[in-house]
């Protein structure tokens, strides 16, 4: 069989969220990068495959923002009619357009090379193209959710529930166990303007009435998912996957069947249009790194001096046995609030024993507890941020992952616009020295309403300086709405459906302006805008700079919380 052999500098296994923002954060520092994934999209959970929107933290201004709210904000512009295929698109085509970034899907790592404690290399198996792919790596970040590498490489990892005593952790169970959260099979569906018929295949699950189902009141509605279809986590969460799986479809085509046979449940003129027959998955391996994150440091608001993410998702613990769950009809999940959104270490993404291995995702070093709270797909979306802008790190000052400058790697993720609770982004020396018309910009915090200038046609941002500077770039912060309710894809297709389309909040318009040290004038003009963050190469020793707003996508007024010249 042929062989394909790829020599970078960061390999990610793995490309959902977490290892697509993992891969792309790295391949922008400008390293060499391979993403291996085993299936033909990225997305992982988020994808056409399965079709869980993208959740995150709650509470005011927490939303995450950085590549994974860049890629969110390009599909509301492309992608009006939230179609998950053209959804996979944008995915795709940030990988596939990134320069110093190797794609390997349909690839399934199966291997790897050790030397002592060190990964050399990981070998993929495509099924496409019926070969192999080796990737050879300085560093190598397994984001693949189920920690394919720990077994490969003989990294240590957990699987299953810590009993209390092990962490101090209240919510833990009595007794150590090796359940986990289960995995679901969605499904979605599409109001019509007649009625629509529905057989069930003979070996659907059976539901005459309400009763033999949970969450009765979950049926149709623009915020059901059907996330409570699972299954899986008294079972083993990844050799018995296809077993649940076969067991998931019989329960989503009896429900399907219940919904519209069953009773009214106002389904008359609703359409099954997609069943997942791929299972999402909450819980399989967690690594263990020098840290493990548990249920007190996710209460106490995770303040690491390394922190370098967050998580804010209430403590959605779900009953392994999910739909099984008998008593009664009540909620399958245990929810503990989490009062303020916690800090994850540097310390929790790579491994314990392995060198030069990190992850990101749901395979994180925490403890089953904790998880419940850091598993989300935005949450996996900044650790996946945080580890690429980390490896690249490594790999340029070449220094092992242990041992990187922290502070550096929290500023450059804070200026590549991540958020992490309780760190303040440092202004450029340049901005802090120049003349502004509204301090507020650079104040170093890039969300929250106190911290937004609020403009009017006519109105403009301007730095001066005591004499011609030399500024590399502009950096631009915009209001994307950041407690917006809307979801970056939908779970169901009512006629009524509003067009999903960029906050209005956003400015859509605007010109950058700087004067030369001759005195000319250099524009640049963007028109269309839809990004959050905006960075505009400048190169030349310049008097002045503005920031002209034009236009926004519906609001009245102008809104930017940051502008600052480097």
């Amino acid at each position: 069989m042929r062989e394909t052999v790829h020599n970078v500098d960061f390999c990610v296994v793995g490309g959902g969220l977490a290892g697509l923002c993992a891969a792309l954060a790295a391949a922008r520092k400008g390293i060499k990068v391979a993403v291996m994934q085993d299936r033909p999209v990225f997305g992982g959970n988020a994808s056409s495959e399965v079709r869980m929107w993208v959740c995150g933290a709650h509470g005011a201004d927490n939303r995450e923002t950085g590549i994974l709210e860049e890629i969110i904000l390009e599909n509301f512009y492309v992608n009006p009619e939230s179609n998950f295929y053209v959804w996979d698109s944008v995915l795709f085509g940030k990988a596939f357009t990134q320069e110093n970034l190797e794609m390997i899907l349909n690839c399934s790592c199966l291997d790897c090379t050790m030397d002592g404690n060190t990964v050399k290399s990981v070998k993929g198996w495509q099924t496409t193209t019926q070969s192999y792919h080796t990737v050879n790596a300085k560093h190598f970040a397994d984001c693949s959710g189920d920690s394919v590498l720990a077994p490969l490489t003989g990294a240590e990892f957990m699987l299953g529930r810590e009993d209390k005593a092990r962490f101090g952790e209240s919510i833990a169970p009595d007794t150590a166990d090796r359940k986990t959260m289960g995995m679901s099979c969605l499904l979605q569906a599409r109001e019509t303007d007649r009625p629509q018929k529905f057989i069930p295949p003979a070996w659907a699950n059976k539901y005459e009435s309400d009763a033999d189902l949970p969450n009765v009141d979950q049926y149709m509605n623009d915020d059901n998912n059907f996330w409570w279809i699972e299954l899986g986590g008294d079972k083993d969460s990844i050799a018995d996957t296809e077993e649940v799986r076969n067991e998931l479809l019989k329960i989503v085509f009896g429900v399907w069947d219940h919904i519209k046979n069953k009773g009214d449940h106002g389904a008359e003129n609703w359409a099954l249009d997609w069943v997942g027959f791929l299972p999402g998955k909450r819980e399989s391996r967690r690594y263990v790194g020098d840290v493990i994150v548990n249920q007190n440091d996710v209460v106490s608001g995770g303040r690491f001096p390394d922190s370098v993410a967050y998580a804010g998702w209430t403590m959605d613990n779900h009953f392994p046995e999910g739909f099984n769950f008998k008593p009664g009809c009540e909620d399958i999940t245990i929810q503990h609030p989490v009062d303020e959104p916690w800090g994850i270490p540097w310390r929790s993404l790579y491994s314990k024993n392995i060198s030069n291995l990190l992850f990101a995702g749901r395979n994180i070093s925490v403890t089953h507890v904790a998880l419940s709270s850091s598993r989300v797909m935005a949450t996996c979306g900044i650790l996946g941020q945080a580890v690429g802008t980390g490896a690249a790190q490594a790999v340029k000052t070449n220094t092992d992952i242990r041992n990187i400058d922290i502070d550096a790697l929290q500023q450059t993720l804070l200026y590549d616009d991540c958020f992490i609770p309780n760190i303040r982004r440092r202004i450029s020396p340049l901005a802090a020295k120049a003349e502004v018309n509204c301090e507020i910009v650079r104040n170093g915090c890039d969300r929250g309403e106190k911290n937004l200038w609020l403009g009017e046609r006519g109105d403009f941002l301007e730095y001066r300086f005591a004499e011609p500077a030399a500024v590399k770039e502009v950096r631009i912060v915009f209001d994307s709405k950041l407690n917006r309710t809307e979801h970056n894809m939908r779970c169901s297709y009512p006629l009524n459906m509003a067009q999903a389309k960029p906050p209005e909040t956003l400015i859509r318009d605007y010109t950058v302006s700087c004067e030369l040290e001759s005195g000319k004038i250099k524009n640049i003009e963007v028109k269309d805008s839809h990004t959050r963050l905006a960075v505009h190469k400048i190169g030349e020793r310049i008097k002045n700079v503005r920031l002209i707003p034009k236009t926004t996508w519906g609001d009245k007024k102008f809104r930017v919380f940051g502008f600052e010249p480097v």
